[in-house]
C-alpha cells in the first residue's frame, strides 16, 4: 500500500505528517508513552507500511530538531551533578562512542568480507606497498 502524493505537492506531505504527528500526540496521552517515542513509531509505520517519503524540507526540519533537542538535553544537565557522577558519565559516554564503530569494523571484515588492504591486479607494477597512485 502506497499513499498516492504528488512528489512536488508540499502542502499535502505537510498535511500528513502533521495529521500523523497530532495522532501520536493523542495515542501518547491515552497509552501513557513519552509523545517522541511513538511519534518516532508512527513515523517508522508510515515510512514502511503506507510508503510515506520525506522530502528536502522535512529533512531540514528533522535536521533542526535533532540539533536543537541535543542541545536542550544538554542544557538540563547540571555541572555538580556531572562531577559527582564523572567516571560512570565516561564510561557510558566512551562505550556509546566506540560500539557503532566496531560494529561498522566488525560487519565490514566478517559479513561484507572487506579486507585491510586494496587487491592488487595480476599486471600490476608496483613494488612498493598498495597505494591509490600505483593502483591500475
Amino acid at each position: 500500500m502506497s499513499l498516492a502524493i504528488p512528489a512536488d505537492n508540499l502542502w499535502a506531505f505537510a498535511a500528513v505528517w502533521l495529521a500523523l504527528a497530532t495522532g501520536a500526540a493523542f495515542l501518547s496521552r491515552r497509552v501513557g508513552l513519552a509523545a517522541a517515542l511513538v511519534e518516532i513509531l508512527l513515523g517508522v509505520l508510515a515510512g514502511n507500511l503506507i510508503g510515506l517519503r520525506s522530502n528536502a524540507w522535512v529533512d531540514f526540519i528533522a535536521g533542526f530538531g535533532s540539533i536543537m533537542l541535543t542541545f536542550l538535553a544538554g542544557a538540563e544537565i547540571e555541572p555538580t551533578v556531572l562531577r559527582r557522577q564523572l567516571r560512570p558519565a565516561a564510561v557510558i559516554g566512551a562505550i556509546s562512542f566506540g560500539v557503532p564503530f566496531v560494529a561498522a569494523m566488525a560487519y565490514a571484515l566478517f559479513v561484507a568480507h572487506w579486507t585491510w588492504m586494496p587487491q592488487r591486479s595480476p599486471g600490476s607494477q608496483c613494488r612498493r606497498p598498495p597505494l591509490r597512485s600505483c593502483m591500475p
